[in-house]
């Protein structure tokens, strides 16, 4: 039992060293990531329909550390396109959990009310 937990431990480590070097390739300032969540979706509020709208942002979460200011951000690895979202964590990023959904809102978006990421993760 414990050499079976060994091995998917290393298994888990090389999957994250993999995913550090993708992210990197982005930001050469990541240092290591704090947090995954495996499968998330990107919603955006629409004022004009007056409701929550799914964008073309579905992926991997990883949050991370920078060995640059900001110190900290989070990256969705998108599968739909070739383009992430990436946010760096900063004092005018705000975050509200409300389970199963992690609302965010930063400087840009502040006229515009905030996002929203869903992930069957954040249920548990």
């Amino acid at each position: 039992m414990a050499a079976a937990a060994a091995a998917g431990a290393a298994l888990l480590g090389k999957g994250l060293d993999i995913s550090l070097a993708a992210l990197q390739q982005h930001d050469p300032y990541i240092s290591s990531i704090v947090d995954v969540a495996s499968q998330v979706a990107l919603y955006t509020f629409g004022h004009r329909a007056n409701e929550w709208e799914k964008t073309d942002v579905e992926g991997t979460l990883f949050v991370y550390t920078r060995s640059a200011s900001p110190r900290h951000g989070f990256t969705i690895m998108n599968r739909l396109s070739m383009e992430n979202r990436t946010e760096p964590i900063t004092k005018d990023l705000d975050f509200q959990l409300q389970d199963p959904f992690l609302l965010y809102r930063n400087a840009r978006w502040y006229s515009r009310c905030c996002r929203y990421i869903w992930s069957k993760a954040l249920k548990n």
